[in-house]
């Protein structure tokens, strides 16, 4: 039987079907596949094959200056940047633009090969640079308009205000510190780029700028403090310097320089020594300046008194086996003249009868050994160790500003509680933030955090024992024009990283002061760092004080408390001051050097040589009485002493070993009369009648007095009077 040709011509036809029928649900699987279930990877590859976003910068926050003279503010400039698909020939375009840029070329060719839309080949170039790249008309190189970073008064502030990067992120300074509160929140461009590779760009998010900020920094004290460290640095030869000019009253800082310093406009040359804002991270021995402490304390404890007499034993003294020597011979001595002369043997000898624990609750009551708080990154706490762990002769030397390592603004704040009445205060240098808007601002000033260390009445006599200091002591070039000054000098030997030990060529000078004395309005410090031949303190810094004062002064209208003397007077008083009776520091070292003591400090316990307090000591026993002791194991001659004593004092006898002493001091010059109980008015003309300057503290009725009734001064010699109700 034959087979049928139209069933097999069906079959095939069948077959065909099927297969058509098969093919088009393959086809139709892969579309679903593709446009529903790939769709989002397909739309995101595509994306980044044609777009890029890129972020906006926002316009960060101006910093103004107590006035509202901008120090810091963004403007708009050109970026020039690539769309690597559109560049003919890429790598040499990349070539011409690096040449003008000075970029490296292999960085920029690998980031615009690495993305096909969109790449930098010059950020935030000056206009020079622009126009040249311009003017190469490169295919594919287009221009972008971004903030960058403008510091108008160029290096004015530098350590203060810090650095931005690239990107505009704060790296140092007030701009890293307030980064939050300045850089604002950025936006979002996108690059796209189409078939006929056409580059397209638009914007998501419009960025929005950050808060503006307003500093303590007056702009124009600034220039002052700057200009005359500058003028240090070249006269002294000095390695780094550092001036703090601040309100005592409120904290606020005026001024804060340092040398070395550096362009923030100049981005590539800044270098990591130049950025150290040596203000608040530099640690250093204070040397004689901490005298100012041990003193005060001892006059807040009432175990002492500004004209009690301490026997200097002609410039040197044994404790606990470590003899320490004035750097020049000096007798019998008061208290404000231990200060004034810069003594360490009368430090010594006060801060023994102090105590280790009374003095170093004023160590600390000052803010040694802890942050002050400043709106500025990096700073130091300094260097210090509780009694417990002091040696037995840390008292010795701490008294005397060695053994303890603190801050030029730590000093800053020492000095500022003597001029605020005994009273701490933070330092502050940012006084606010504020909304941006396009006209300059100022914000109100609220103080920081304070606190009482001594009363009124020690912080007017440390005022007046610090004015002599300046008069007739180590700080007779801080003498200004037309205003009374008061200050110390300070002088430090540095550690030789090499050795280990103290240095003999290198040393810190410093001088921190206030003015006018009785209404003090800045307070000012001046340290320098390894200056060349002359060094010490009252050499070299006190000078710089003088003439960042005189003109602070002058530019803060503060009123004259003092009559102007004419010229020739005042260059004829200046000459007259030697470098050599400005001299101060003992060459001499009973601690261990301050890096060496603190890394040793918890190795092993010292045994602590408590100094005898006032309620144990023998009572009848006077100041020099106590020295005898110590002064037997290096006796002076009489020819030596009577040729070293005050010219006010007679020719000084050998002194027994033991027993009472009876020193027979001529009485010359005015006898203070006693103002207990009078009135003000009463105060003021018993002063006037006696040819006194009065100081009066409080208000009532006189309650205490310095110098006692009955004291012999010389003629216009200062009282401190206290009133109280």
């Amino acid at each position: 039987m034959a087979s049928d040709p139209t069933s097999g011509k069906n079959s095939r036809l069948y077959l065909l079907g099927a297969v058509l029928v098969l093919w088009c649900v393959a086809i139709c699987g892969r579309l679903v596949y593709l446009q529903i279930f790939s769709y989002g990877r397909f739309v995101k590859q595509a994306g980044h094959q044609q777009q890029r976003a890129i972020p906006l910068a926002a316009k960060r926050g101006v910093i103004y200056d107590r006035s509202g003279h901008e120090l810091a503010m963004s403007v708009l400039v050109d970026s020039a940047f690539a769309v690597p698909s559109e560049v003919k020939d890429l790598p040499t375009a990349v070539s011409l633009i690096t040449r003008i840029t000075g970029d490296d070329y292999n960085v920029v060719l690998a980031d615009c090969r690495a993305h096909k839309t969109f790449c930098w080949v010059a950020r935030k170039a000056n206009d020079e640079t622009i126009e040249r790249i311009n003017s190469l008309k490169l295919q594919g190189i287009h221009f972008q308009k971004e903030p960058k970073r403008f510091y108008p008064a160029r290096d004015l502030a530098a350590q203060v205000l810090g650095s931005v990067g690239m990107e505009d992120s704060g790296q140092s300074g007030i701009e890293h510190e307030f980064e939050d509160e300045l850089r604002g929140r950025a936006g979002k461009m996108f690059i796209s780029v189409d078939a006929r590779k056409q580059w397209f760009s638009d914007v998501e998010t419009q960025p929005d700028p950050g808060e503006n900020l307003v500093l303590t920094i007056d702009k124009n004290i600034q220039y002052i403090a700057e200009k005359e460290l500058d003028q240090a640095i070249h006269d002294t030869q000095a390695i780094a310097g550092t001036v703090i000019v601040e309100n005592p009253h409120t904290g606020e800082i005026l001024a804060l320089a340092n040398r070395p310093t550096f362009n923030p406009n100049l981005r590539k040359q800044i270098t990591p020594a130049a950025l150290t804002n040596r203000a608040v991270s530099y640690v250093y021995e204070p040397g004689s300046t901490f005298k100012l402490v041990t003193i005060s304390a001892a006059l807040e404890e009432k175990v002492t008194n500004p004209d009690e007499l301490f026997d200097c034993q002609m410039g040197s003294i044994v404790y606990n086996g470590m003899r320490i020597r004035d750097s020049k011979p000096h007798g019998i001595l008061p208290v404000w003249g231990v200060l004034a002369e810069s003594s360490d043997v009368g430090s010594i000898k006060i801060a023994l009868r102090l105590g280790e624990d009374r003095f170093y609750k004023y160590i600390r009551a000052y803010g040694f050994g802890q942050q002050t708080g400043i709106e500025l990154p990096g700073e130091t706490r300094g260097l210090t160790k509780p009694p417990s762990r002091w040696s037995k002769v840390s008292i010795a030397a701490i008294s005397m500003g060695q053994e303890i390592g603190i801050s030029p603004l730590q000093l800053t704040g020492l000095v500022s509680t003597f001029a605020n009445d005994g009273v701490w205060v933070a330092p502050r240098i940012v006084a606010g933030t504020v909304q941006p808007q396009g006209a300059p601002q100022t914000v109100a000033f609220h103080p920081g955090a304070s606190h009482r260390v001594i009363s009124s009445f020690t912080a007017a006599e440390m005022r007046s024992m610090m004015q002599k200091v300046v008069l007739e002591g180590t700080g007779r070039k801080a003498i200004l024009e037309g205003y009374s000054s008061a200050g110390k000098t300070g002088t430090a030997q540095k550690v030789d990283p090499a050795t280990g030990a103290y240095s003999k060529t290198k040393y810190v000078g410093s001088f921190a002061g206030f003015a006018p004395v009785n209404n003090p309005q800045i307070v000012v410090a001046v340290i320098l760092d390894s200056a060349v031949g002359l060094h010490q303190g009252g050499q070299i810094s006190a000078p710089v004080f003088r003439r960042i004062s005189q003109q602070v002064l002058e530019y803060l209208h503060v009123p004259h408390d003092l009559p102007l003397a004419p010229q020739h007077q005042l260059l004829l008083a200046q000459a007259k001051i030697k470098d050599k009776d400005l001299d101060e520091g003992t060459p001499d070292h009973p601690g261990e050097p301050l890096e060496t003591a603190e890394v040793n400090e918890a190795a092993k316990p010292q045994s602590v040589g408590r100094a005898p307090s006032p309620a144990t000591a023998d009572s009848g026993t006077t100041v020099v009485q106590a020295a005898m002791r110590e002064q037997e194991a290096a006796p002076a001659s009489p020819a030596t002493e009577a040729k070293s004593a005050p010219p006010s004092l007679p020719p000084q006898p050998s002194l027994p070993s033991s027993g009472t002493v009876v020193l027979d001091v001529e009485q010359g010059g005015i006898e203070v009369p006693s103002f207990v109980g009078k009135t003000f008015r009463g105060a003021v003309e018993a002063a006037q009648d006696a040819g006194l300057q009065l100081d009066a503290v409080g208000s009532g009725l006189a309650r205490q007095q310095t110098p006692t009734a009955g004291t012999h001064v010389p003629a216009g010699s200062r009282v401190t009077v206290q009133f109280g109700r």
